[in-house]
């Protein structure tokens, strides 16, 4: 899937999203105030960050998508990246929030059960959260984005806290008015633990966490399909936002020409990048086998100091 296909399919989901926590959002907070319901007002500051977070999704994922330049020379990519990070700490930072408003009202003496009427947003809130959650989520491993994965996952747990806030109101109306503050804390947790998983997700791709052997081994056998490939003896996979960058160290017969060594290491390259079309670019150095016949090449060098 090529860049700008990618980013339409982020965009488009981005753009459903941002429409249906405006809508969210304003139907909280109305029926949340009319009803007194502690729980749905927190409930609408968390659709509220949502509606903040794909604000900054669809500009991080705009950037991500701009070409190389002579300042990003790998490209713009690890916006995306950047951009799951600051969702992270939206999400964390709204659920402190909830935390320590429902805390200071479990602590009132007088709290008042809502409105039986607020019970219909609510219900009305996951259905559609849960759906932007899935229409997100496919979206996101259909394109390979963590950011619009992290997005989603906003939708879940605004649906998680729907759910929440569905059983204070109808604890608080059925005469335990405590339920409603209990309902925020509880929601209030479920925010923090998904914010504190998207941060630590960002943080590994930052630190370019390697990909699952899964992948590794894939490309490994992509190299050795190549004409002229006997082993490969390192590879390495580091990720860049939504691509993959590696390098490689493959041997080749010690007997060939330089040329012809070269035109191994291009067919290995051309093999890897067909097989992930996420691979943004690979490096490949190439050594002389002194083990003939064999895929496993790690022992060439100690081979060679040898005299094999």
């Amino acid at each position: 899937m090529n860049d700008k296909l990618r980013y339409e399919y982020s965009r488009k989901a981005s753009i459903l999203s941002i429409i249906g926590n405006i809508l969210l959002t304003g139907f909280k907070v109305i029926i949340g105030l009319l009803s007194g319901s502690i729980a749905l007002v927190a409930d609408a500051f968390h659709s509220a960050s949502d509606l903040i977070g794909t604000i900054i999704l669809l500009q991080g994922l705009k950037i991500a998508h701009m070409p190389p330049d002579e300042s990003h020379p790998y490209g713009h990519h690890r916006a995306e990246t950047i951009t799951s990070k600051i969702l992270a700490i939206i999400l964390i930072i709204t659920a402190l929030g909830i935390g320590y408003s429902s805390f200071r009202i479990i602590r009132s003496p007088n709290v008042t059960p809502p409105e039986t009427f607020a019970i219909y947003i609510i219900i009305l809130s996951i259905i559609v959260k849960e759906g932007m959650y899935r229409y997100a989520y496919k979206i996101g491993k259909l394109i390979q984005s963590d950011a619009v994965i992290a997005d989603a996952w906003h939708h879940r747990s605004d649906a998680f806290s729907s759910i929440g806030a569905l059983i204070g109101v109808g604890g608080a109306i059925l005469g335990y008015p405590i339920m409603d503050p209990l309902a925020g804390i509880f929601v209030s947790i479920l925010i923090l633990k998904t914010g504190i998983e998207i941060y630590i997700s960002a943080v590994r791709d930052l630190m370019d966490t390697a990909p699952s052997d899964e992948i590794i081994n894939e490309l490994k056998d992509a190299a050795y399909e190549a004409n002229g490939v006997e082993g490969v003896q390192d590879i390495k996979v580091r990720k860049h936002g939504s691509k993959l960058f590696v390098d490689m160290k493959i041997c080749v017969n010690s007997n060939i020409t330089v040329s012809e060594g070269h035109g191994a290491a291009a067919r290995a390259k051309e093999n890897i990048i067909k097989s992930n079309e996420y691979i943004q670019d690979v490096l490949i150095h190439v050594n002389p086998c002194y083990k003939e016949h064999s895929k496993d090449c790690d022992t060439c060098t100690e081979e060679k100091k040898n005299g094999h």
